[in-house]
C-alpha cells in the first residue's frame, strides 16, 4: 500500500495476507494544521490484483456506504463524501468480492480533507 499525503509524500508499506486490504490515513504521513485546504476533496484509489471484481464500501460505526465497484484486474479512484472526511471520526473500507471469497475489511483510519488513501487488493 501506498499513502499519499497532501503534501505529496509517499511512503510505502507492506502487504498483508489473503485478500487483505491495507489503508492508511495519509494525514499520519506528517499532516499539519492549516497546511490542507478543508474543502480540498479526499480520494480513494483502488488497485484490484485478484481476478474477482469487487464491490468497495465505507463502513463506520457498522454502517455501510457503497462507493463503486472495481473489476478485477483493474484501478478504480472514488471520491470519498464529506460526511466521512473528518479525522476525528475514523473509517474503514471494505472490499465485497463477487465471487466465492472472504470479504476482508481495511483497518481503522481517520481521513483529513485533500487526503489520497490507496487500497492494494493482492491477488488470491
Amino acid at each position: 500500500m501506498y499513502v499519499k499525503s497532501p503534501s505529496g509524500a509517499t511512503a510505502a508499506l507492506p502487504r498483508l495476507a489473503l485478500l487483505a486490504l491495507l489503508a492508511m490515513a495519509a494525514a499520519c504521513g506528517g499532516h499539519r494544521a492549516g497546511t490542507v485546504d478543508p474543502q480540498a476533496a479526499a480520494m480513494l484509489e483502488v488497485e484490484n490484483q485478484s481476478f474477482y471484481d469487487v464491490t468497495i464500501y465505507i463502513v463506520r460505526s457498522g454502517l455501510r456506504t457503497r462507493l463503486g465497484t472495481v473489476q478485477g484486474s483493474s484501478a478504480g479512484v472514488f471520491e470519498i463524501p464529506r460526511t466521512f472526511v473528518n479525522p476525528g471520526l475514523p473509517i474503514r473500507f471494505l472490499a465485497d468480492p463477487i465471487g466465492p471469497t472472504p470479504t476482508p475489511y481495511s483497518q481503522e483510519i481517520a481521513v483529513w480533507p485533500g487526503a489520497t488513501i490507496k487500497l492494494r487488493i493482492p491477488p488470491g
